[in-house]
């Protein structure tokens, strides 16, 4: 059976526990507004993208050199019938170094093609990832652009 789930990779010369590091400092990379802790197996925060748009994570799993994920809490996304919709996702980075190159997977597990958010939420991802993300780790800048909704 083939996964649908939405995923992106890139790859940077990082060792893998800089990405981690970066990929824990969520404001630098993402653009939004951002409370809480991302740092910690077990931290809380909250994304928000204005109105009352918001997303609870905790960091669920965090393996130091290899994965982080962040499982949503609760959301609101007031632009979509299912306003819960990423409600019990998680979010996967699976991180893999080899010859002074670390390789980041992107998985967002739950964000396939048959949800309603997927025409928005996976350009937004590709943006954030290939572009913001990879920036940050290469150049210490993210890419910021306007929220997709």
């Amino acid at each position: 059976m083939k996964n649908n789930d939405f995923s992106c990779s890139i790859a940077a010369r990082v060792t893998a526990g800089e990405a981690i590091r970066k990929i824990s400092n969520v404001p630098e990379w993402w653009g939004i507004t951002f409370t809480g802790s991302a740092e910690n197996q077990n931290d809380e925060f909250t994304v928000r993208m204005g109105g009352d748009s918001f997303f609870d994570f905790t960091v669920t799993e965090l393996i130091p050199y290899r994965r982080v994920v962040w499982v949503v809490n609760d959301c609101n996304m007031p632009w979509y019938s299912d306003k819960k919709e990423w409600t019990g996702m998680r979010l996967v980075f699976d991180l893999d170094e080899k010859d002074g190159e670390t390789a980041v997977k992107f998985t967002h597990e739950g964000l396939t093609p048959e949800v309603e958010c997927y025409k928005d939420c996976e350009p937004g991802w590709t943006h954030w990832i290939r572009t913001s993300l990879f920036s940050y780790l290469t150049t210490g800048k993210g890419v910021f652009r306007p929220p997709t909704k």
